[in-house]
């Protein structure tokens, strides 16, 4: 249930336009920052959804306490919680949402249930995997750093 096509990662990326990042840290050094950060620097919208920051500033946005407070469409949610706790955030995801394309778990986060629950409502889910991994992977940014990524490309 993890094993997604190129194809697939590639159409989920290009179709996204804003993505809630639930659990994103103000710390610059926690993966959820960085990635965060790197999203909204390839032109996504982000919007960093954390209790524990509600209020504060991040990449342009208000920080937000949970999905429930995000007034916009959004077409992915990025999961950066512990897989025990993806169910709830799915099912506030799905009722704050009706135009959800996309839930997202990052590396180390899976749930089956809360994504065939997802998928029941025909959003595609991708788990155990992170979005700035693989936009770097697709679109040829990962082999400036010497990576062999199976990309054929001639930008540099």
């Amino acid at each position: 249930m993890t094993d997604y096509s190129d194809a697939f990662l590639k159409k989920v990326l290009q179709r996204t336009k804003v993505i809630a990042v639930v659990g994103v840290s103000m710390n610059p050094v926690r993966p959820s920052y960085y990635v965060a950060r790197y999203l909204s620097l390839k032109g996504y919208t982000v919007i960093p959804v954390n209790p524990g920051h509600a209020g504060k500033e991040m990449f342009g946005q208000s920080v937000r306490a949970s999905l429930s407070e995000i007034s916009e469409p959004v077409d992915m949610v990025d999961i950066f919680r512990r897989s025990e706790t993806v169910p709830p955030i799915v099912d506030e995801a799905l009722a704050a949402f009706p135009n959800l394309r996309t839930i997202w778990m990052q590396i180390g986060v899976e749930h089956t249930d809360a994504a065939a629950a997802a998928q029941a409502r025909e959003v595609d889910v991708v788990m155990n995997r992170c979005p700035k991994i693989e936009f770097q992977r697709l679109f040829g940014e990962l082999r400036m750093g010497g990576f062999a990524t199976g990309v054929i490309s001639s930008k540099l």
